[in-house]
């Protein structure tokens, strides 16, 4: 089924379903990669919140979450510009992080925040996404925990929007062609 969100028509990418098992998936890896431990995931918001939630909700493991806004989209196109919204009020020093993202694509967004989150000396990073565009990017990021891997195309839902709208969908779509 088509969805026309603003001026763009859109069209099914992924299934919910699909996407459920995705995340099954890897809290499956993050559950027995950090037995016994405490990680502090870190979920990078707008666009991660859905999926961060669904992760978290897995996650059998002792762990805490805590939100931080990086941005650097406008509608459809990377600003080029980071912009950190909303700050961490949490210590990192010496703790387990696993940063969540929804998607990973130039790798801009994730290549000025690591420096940021390495100044507070955590005991290890990882990062988990739950979509990378391997050919868009421009700063190669290690994506430990990934989804999928998507070709360069413009997706909302699941967390993910278009000028705001569409991170209500159960599923992602893609811009149709």
């Amino acid at each position: 089924m088509k969805k026309k969100i603003h001026d763009k028509t859109f069209v099914p990418f992924l299934s919910a379903a699909d996407i459920q098992q995705a995340v099954s998936r890897m809290a499956a890896q993050i559950n027995k990669d950090y037995q016994g431990k405490s990680p502090l995931c870190i979920a990078i918001l707008n666009g991660s919140f859905m999926f961060a939630a669904d992760l978290f909700k897995q996650l059998e493991i002792d762990a805490s979450i805590s939100f931080i806004k990086l941005a650097s989209y406008k509608g459809m196109h990377s600003t080029g510009n980071v912009v950190t919204a909303i700050g961490l009020e949490t210590t990192m020093s010496g703790r387990d992080i696993i940063l969540i993202e929804d998607i990973v694509d130039t790798g801009k967004t994730l290549h000025a925040f690591l420096p940021q989150i390495m100044d507070h000396q955590p005991a290890s990073l990882k990062i988990c996404s739950l979509l990378h565009k391997k050919e868009a990017t421009v700063y190669p990021i290690k994506i430990d925990y990934l989804g999928f891997e998507i070709p360069n195309l413009f997706v909302v839902g699941y967390g993910l929007d278009y000028d705001g709208l569409g991170r209500n969908l159960s599923q992602i779509m893609q811009l149709e062609s």
